[in-house]
């Protein structure tokens, strides 16, 4: 990675001016942004997401915009110098954006922790601040592998059901969360598929014999598990089933890809734990 110059984003197939040491990053991506702040650049941060305040409370940088959309007004003021977003859904805003002459810089969606790990050491590169990005990363591994040696022999079977909103996913092998849920001690019981986000079929799922229901649901949209469980039966047909229910705070939110992610695999490991 080299700054100060263009860099090529393959993601938008386009080079991307960027200057030696951003100073006004505008991130759309709550791990991104809480990335750079664990790395001590959270002063160069000019504007966020709606939703990066809850892994960064104290960060006094405005917002500009939620996942798909952006303040142009604000933005327009904040005349950033560097702005990131991810893949996925929010490709087309990024396009729009750079489109539009601003500075944008897309990261790939990670498939694993290792593609987590390589994002920061990409943000990094891109803030002219390597060397901070390689000691968050380190300790990063570290921590995760720390708690993997706690869990001893522990492979507790999981099933993980993600609701983002009024849709619900299923993580298989190419995703981050089937990491997570390794490190904590249990096994993805999807984890066997080369697929990233699955949809749901709750038979399937039964039938792979989860000790461990992972429910993941946002506050806007929660998801009663209990009563899910009796509606599809588990509570008669699978009446081991242990209910964990995971949300969007920072200490137990499996789909979030920031630093705070090791708190995450801590309390699952922790959950986990409880099973016996």
């Amino acid at each position: 990675m080299v700054t100060g110059g263009r860099v090529y984003c393959d993601a938008l197939g386009a080079p991307v001016h960027v200057p030696d040491r951003p100073a006004r990053v505008v991130s759309l991506v709550s791990g991104v942004t809480e990335a750079i702040c664990a790395m001590g650049c959270g002063h160069r941060i000019a504007g966020v997401s709606a939703y990066c305040h809850r892994y960064v409370p104290d960060l006094q940088a405005p917002v500009v915009g939620d996942y798909l959309t952006v303040d142009h007004e604000r933005l327009a003021d904040l005349k950033p110098d560097l702005m990131l977003l991810t893949t996925g859904v929010q490709r087309a805003l990024a396009r729009k954006l750079s489109g539009a002459g601003y500075p944008v810089y897309v990261v790939p969606l990670p498939s694993s922790i290792h593609g987590v790990l390589e994002n920061v050491m990409l943000v990094g590169g891109l803030l002219g601040e390597v060397e901070a990005a390689r000691r968050l990363a380190d300790a990063w591994t570290e921590s995760l592998r720390a708690i993997r040696s706690s869990a001893g022999d522990r492979r507790v079977r999981v099933f993980a059901e993600l609701w983002f909103g009024k849709h619900v996913r299923v993580p298989g092998g190419l995703t981050f969360i089937n990491d997570m849920i390794g490190f904590a001690g249990g096994i993805n019981v999807f984890g066997e598929a080369a697929q990233a986000y699955m949809t749901l079929d709750p038979v399937d799922a039964a039938a792979r014999s989860p000790d461990v229901w992972l429910l993941f649901s946002e506050p806007e949209y929660p998801v009663d598990g209990r009563a899910l469980m009796r509606e599809r039966g588990w509570d008669r047909a699978m009446p081991g089933l242990r209910l964990v229910e995971a949300g969007v705070e920072p200490h137990r939110n499996m789909i979030h890809d920031g630093p705070s992610m090791v708190s995450a695999v801590q309390w699952l490991s922790e959950r986990i734990a409880e099973c016996g």
